[in-house]
């Protein structure tokens, strides 16, 4: 259980107060004029990432007490309780465990008295396995033509992150696949997709953990509806969806086969959701190899947050956010 510490009532934060009324009128320009090694000072090299964050209204000093800020409230204890497994998400009581996913199958994490790491790899598995199919043509639709098109629906971390990675990853996708992501329960969003789409080319991707999210079961129904309408195929259901998520019996009741669902766990939460089987439009997309690559990397990223303390990049850009939100009075991040 994580300490819960008011930030606010700490000696940093004291500090920090008193350290931007004395620093809020001075200018960028002036900081890299005095300071000649600026860049150099605040920046991290790591692995293939240059992280500069030299251009923040911040000094030595000001940093020096953001990090007392994370050390007051317990930022480092935290870090190691998240990846023990320990139940951090207090509101719900659950461990937080997208790190997890990320890690390699000889390792082990530890949720209540279960290694994961086997499930995790075992999803893995079932997803690379469907994944090839699709993208070299084994896998047809019901009049024997291959599969072209990919239509994700899902809503907030079940859209966004694998839309967000589908596209950065564009130049990596398969040439012969097109992926297209539906998330607006405004009907005018997935009447714009199915105008796009042949029916027989065409795989639907329900990402929702319970199968009962309102927004997202009304686009899987529409495209259901749409897909029966203009095949007259209804029994081809299965082979034309199918699901991330942990509902296994509303997900045969909707049609799809048992085998096409792929499941996820309780401490995988929404925004962290991608690196799970909410990832498995991306895999396809790109390959299983590179997805591979894609967790390799994320795991990478992990042990860096986990190990560095100054150099911390994500808890920089933390430490950051909260001197602008909570002292410069910024609604709104550029990053």
């Amino acid at each position: 259980m994580l300490n819960s510490i008011n930030p606010t009532q700490t000696n940093a934060w004291k500090k920090l107060k008193k350290l931007f009324e004395e620093t809020k009128h001075i200018q960028m320009r002036d900081q890299f004029a005095s300071e000649k090694d600026r860049a150099g000072r605040f920046s991290v090299s790591w692995n293939d990432f240059y992280f500069d964050y030299s251009k923040n209204r911040i000094d030595d000093t000001i940093l020096q007490t953001l990090f007392q800020l994370a050390e007051e409230c317990g930022v480092y204890e935290a870090i190691e309780s998240m990846f023990l497994g320990e139940p951090i998400n207090t509101t719900e009581n659950r461990a937080v465990l997208h790190t997890a996913l990320r890690r390699p199958e000889t390792d082990k994490v530890i949720v209540d008295k279960i290694n994961v790491v086997p499930q995790i790899q075992d999803v893995l598995k079932r997803m690379k396995s469907f994944a090839k199919k699709v993208r070299n043509g084994q896998w047809k639709g019901y009049s024997g033509k291959r599969i072209k098109n990919i239509v994700n629906i899902g809503i907030g971390g079940s859209d966004l992150g694998p839309q967000m990675v589908a596209e950065a990853l564009k130049p990596l996708q398969q040439e012969n696949l097109e992926l297209f992501f539906v998330s607006n329960v405004d009907p005018s969003h997935i009447y714009q997709v199915l105008k796009k789409v042949n029916p027989e080319e065409t795989l639907f991707l329900i990402a929702s953990k319970t199968f009962t999210t309102q927004e997202t079961m009304l686009n899987a129904h529409t495209a259901k509806n749409w897909f029966i309408k203009n095949t007259m195929q209804e029994d081809a259901i299965g082979l034309h969806f199918a699901a991330m998520s942990t509902n296994k019996k509303a997900v045969q009741a909707f049609g799809i086969d048992p085998e096409n669902r792929f499941e996820f766990w309780d401490f995988v939460g929404g925004r962290f959701s991608l690196w799970s089987a909410i990832g498995l439009p991306v895999m396809i997309g790109i390959g299983p190899d590179n997805f591979k690559e894609l967790l390799s990397g994320a795991h990478d990223m992990d042990n860096h947050f986990k190990t560095e303390k100054e150099k911390n990049t994500p808890l920089i850009m933390a430490l950051l956010g909260i001197w602008y939100q909570s002292f410069y009075g910024c609604d709104t991040l550029a990053i």
